[in-house]
């Protein structure tokens, strides 16, 4: 529950303003009372007495209904008023002596001095108030930045951890989609070899013993094909596996230098507290030993007037014991304050010694810490060049790809009467461009063999430069129709 109670010095300020507006309203009514015009005078009253026949004569009005109360008011006379009779004189007042207006005048500055140091008092009071204020709202400022620091400082902790969280949760979708993507790529190449070997083992029970030893040829080439592509993939899924594992062994590296460089910050700021703390203990102990000995010493010097008094006729020998005594008390003190002096030198040449070496050490944390970003930056650079490599390839290789097509429909020759057939050629080549392998699916034997022919006759074919571009364009499939 939150507590409403206001701070002491809030209280003590909201009570010295009730008490300065009491005040302040107070002077303002004895200014007023003291400023203000005396009352005027009554003023005298004069009585006419008017006879019936010296009023004039009523002049005609109109007819019309007046109320009774009208009619009565109008036939009321003015009173009379006989100035002769001593109760009707006018009172004059009586005007004050010179004695009287002094002592007024006095009374006046006395109250106004009193009002001007009250007014005087009030204004320092509300000078204190205003300070007081003024350092409450210090206070609550520093208070306040000092919680936004914290919150700050908070979320940007967790803001990091979300980061690395989302940052592991996406490496770990993006190694589940490659996988699936992979396996499915699989599955497809599968379902299409196997109805590939079902069509070329239907194909082959039709043909001749030459078109059966063409056929085996060629399934081993594709049987090659296939091999050398399985190791080709499962270098390649190694390589993946090794990079991952690359990569998350430098993250949990960088998480371990992080937490290594914020617990030795820590450790940092706890050695500089304890020596602050040392060092203070020491200032008060040295502060506490030189109040002693001034004491000490004082106290010596008021016993030695007392002997010294008492003991005027004593004899030059004890005088002498005396001052050897107080000499070797100064020698002491003089040694105890040089090994204090020499203690505090040593402990702040260890102190700056210790500085230096925890500087040292952030510096070199600091420089590992770049050097590892260095590392992260340049292999997240590397991941990107890769992969803008990749997409390049496997443009250049489809652009091949289509070339490879348009060229060898230009080097097919249609059989007759083929119009509407249609066929499948899944081509392997070398490096160097030249057939290694073709895979032709058609219902038509005739288009079969032309399309089988045409895809001879166009070799070689012009490659790519890029090696990964070359290795995606080497295996195509491709539909031919004929018109």
């Amino acid at each position: 529950m939150k507590k409403f109670q206001e701070p002491p010095f809030k209280q003590n300020a909201i009570a010295l303003g009730f008490t300065l507006g009491v005040h302040a309203i107070a002077i303002v009514g004895l200014l007023f009372l003291g400023l203000s015009k005396p009352p005027e005078q009554p003023k005298k009253l004069t009585t006419v007495l008017i006879k019936p026949k010296d009023l004039p004569p009523p002049m005609a009005k109109p007819v019309e209904q007046e109320t009774a109360a009208k009619n009565q008011a109008e036939e009321i006379l003015s009173p009379v008023v006989d100035n002769t009779q001593p109760e009707n004189l006018p009172i004059t007042p009586p005007t004050p002596t010179a004695q009287q207006l002094a002592d007024a005048k006095q009374k006046a500055e006395q109250q106004q001095a009193k009002l001007a140091e009250q007014k005087k008092k009030a204004e320092e009071a509300a000078a204190q108030a205003k300070q007081a204020e003024e350092r409450q709202k210090q206070a609550e400022a520093q208070a306040q930045k000092q919680r936004a620091d914290e919150e700050i400082k908070r979320k940007t902790t967790e803001q990091a951890a979300k980061d690395k969280a989302a940052a592991d949760k996406a490496s770990k979708d993006k190694a589940a989609a490659d996988k699936a993507a992979k396996d499915k790529a699989a599955a497809d190449k599968a379902a299409k070899d196997k109805a590939a070997t079902d069509k070329a083992a239907k194909d082959k029970a039709a043909a001749d013993k030459a078109a059966k030893d063409k056929a085996a040829a060629d399934k081993a080439a594709k049987d090659k094909a296939a091999a050398d592509k399985a190791s080709k993939d499962k270098t390649a899924a190694d390589k993946a596996a090794k990079d991952k594992a690359a990569a998350d062994k430098a993250a949990k590296d960088k998480a371990v230098a992080d937490k290594a460089a914020k617990d030795k910050a820590a450790a940092d700021k706890a050695s500089k507290d304890k020596a602050a703390a040392d060092k203070a203990a020491k200032d008060k102990t040295a502060a506490d030993k030189a109040a002693k000995d001034k004491a000490a010493a004082d106290k010596a010097a008021k016993d030695k007037a007392a002997a010294d008094k008492a003991s005027k006729d004593k004899a030059a020998a004890d005088k002498a014991a005396k001052d050897k005594a107080a000499a070797d008390k100064a020698s002491k003190d003089k040694a105890a304050a040089d090994k204090a002096s020499k203690d505090k030198t040593a402990a702040d040449k260890a102190a700056k010694d210790k500085a230096a070496a925890d500087k040292a050490a952030r510096d070199k944390a600091d420089t590992e810490r770049a050097e590892a970003d260095a590392k992260a930056a340049a292999a997240k650079k590397a991941e990107q060049e890769a992969a803008q490599k990749k997409a390049d390839a496997k443009k250049i290789a489809s652009t091949a790809k289509r070339d490879f097509e348009n060229k060898i429909k230009r080097a097919w020759d249609m059989p007759a009467n083929s119009s509407g057939q249609k066929a499948t050629a899944r081509v392997t080549l070398s490096d160097s461009g030249a057939v290694l392998s073709v895979i032709v699916n058609s219902s038509d034997p005739d288009v079969k063999a032309s399309v089988e022919a045409a895809v001879r006759a166009a070799a070689p074919y012009p490659m790519p430069d890029d090696p990964d571009a070359r290795r995606e364009a080497r295996s195509f499939t491709s539909s031919f129709t004929a018109k």
